[in-house]
């Protein structure tokens, strides 16, 4: 069984903790639901994430089951709010070392430099914030990877890069063959309109 921890927060960005959600419950569902995803906030009440979408976590820091996966999001609230939360940053340091494997999404790779986890390693992060996370020090940024994967970790670029990330992490646990059972089920084949190198065409 495995279990994928999804850290929520207020002014988290959506996409980075539901597009990896998404990947992580396909999963369990293919596998006969031997898996499960929980969100996990710092206390039970509803979170507000960044464009107004309220969630209510499963568990809090002090109640969640042990995880196989850790799951750091990115937003406003993990760069200017979560890196000066002490209660977060401890709690990452603990259940990270603790997990198998720990990922970040976007500014996501801020809060988790800041907790100690993507110290020393080669990280990804939003092309935006790239500059930021090389000031912090102590971290190579990687600037041309979708996701980047250093021991342990496995961080992403911005907002959907983490669904690319998520995938990649359930084909390492659960093999190749089944992220492209995953892939497939979310018709996830991206070809996004309006390119900067293709014609437009009405």
């Amino acid at each position: 069984m495995t279990t994928y921890g999804l850290m929520i927060f207020d002014i988290a960005e959506e996409l980075d903790f539901a597009g990896p959600w998404e990947v992580f419950t396909c999963s369990a569902m293919l596998r006969d639901d031997a898996d499960r995803a929980v969100l996990i906030a710092e206390r039970p009440d509803p979170v507000r994430c960044s464009k107004g979408l309220r969630v209510l976590p499963d568990h809090t820091f002090d109640d969640h089951p042990p995880l196989d996966v850790l799951l750091i999001p990115g937003g406003r609230g993990a760069r200017e709010v979560q890196i000066h939360n002490k209660v977060a940053t401890d709690w990452i340091a603990r259940t990270a070392e603790r997990a198998t494997w720990v990922s970040s999404v976007c500014t996501g790779a801020i809060l988790t430099h800041a907790a100690g986890p993507g110290r020393g390693r080669r990280m990804a992060t939003h092309w935006n914030y790239e500059d930021a996370l090389e000031a912090r020090g102590d971290v190579t940024v990687v600037r041309d990877a979708r996701y980047v994967v250093d021991g342990k970790l496995v961080s992403s670029q911005g907002v959907s890069a983490g669904i690319d990330s998520a995938l990649w992490l359930v084909g390492r646990l659960h093999g190749r063959e089944h992220a492209r059972a995953v892939r497939r089920y979310l018709q996830y084949d991206p070809a996004p309109p309006f390119l900067a190198d293709e014609p437009l065409a009405f």
